[in-house]
């Protein structure tokens, strides 16, 4: 499967064919609402396979290009999110660690054409970053899925929110209408740095679970 130039050919008509994923960026807002936005509660520490990782694509884990916080979420822009979620999901079969590589956790980008969700996750972030788009709005997220079970997915950020990109959904949505609850994720100065997305505080609320997820 070739990814070059996919979005960027992309049709109006195949915009609308997405449904539930299109959205009307004819009134662009100019902040994001705090309610939109993942609150980080302090540093975390990275998990291990992702600095392991980063021993082996040393450059993917270099700051790079402008410390943007958020994207301007116009149509395209969107298009292009919608199309590379769509196609990196059927272009890579599922297959765990262990059944490939023979080890619980090994982070890499999913050249054999199979992978888990982290491999799922950055293959999307190269493929958004080759379109342009700033590694700071492009933030690998740990969660815990329904089942409790750890999960990897991509979050972007925008000027209308926080959106993920998931391995197991094709719908993108916004972080806090999925079924997870949100455990780090990392920071937009410095993709080498990690921010804990669980309060310090009991009384604060968790980032956790929405109530619309369906494809």
């Amino acid at each position: 499967m070739r990814f070059g130039t996919l979005a960027v050919v992309l049709s109006v008509a195949y915009f609308v064919s997405q449904g539930a994923n299109a959205r009307d960026f004819s009134a662009e807002p100019v902040a994001v609402p705090a309610s939109k936005r993942m609150a980080p509660y302090g540093q975390a520490e990275a998990p291990i396979g992702y600095k392991e990782f980063c021993r082996s694509h040393t450059l993917d884990c270099l700051p790079q290009g402008s410390t943007l916080e958020r994207v301007s979420l116009t149509q395209d822009h969107w298009t292009e999110l919608v199309a590379i979620n769509k196609d990196v999901n059927e272009a890579i079969k599922p297959l765990s660690d262990m059944a490939q590589y023979g080890v619980i956790e090994r982070w890499t980008y999913p050249d054999s054409g199979m992978g888990d969700c982290e491999d799922y996750v950055l293959l999307k972030r190269r493929k958004l970053m080759e379109l342009g788009w700033p590694q700071s709005a492009l933030l690998i997220t740990v969660v815990r899925d329904e089942n409790g079970e750890g999960h990897a997915i991509l979050t972007v950020r925008t000027t209308r929110g926080d959106y993920i990109l998931d391995n197991k959904h094709s719908k993108i949505l916004s972080w806090q209408r999925t079924p997870y609850t949100y455990i780090k994720r990392q920071s937009g100065k410095d993709p080498r740095q990690w921010v804990s997305l669980v309060p310090l505080d009991p009384a604060l609320p968790v980032a956790s679970a929405g109530v619309d997820w369906k494809d």
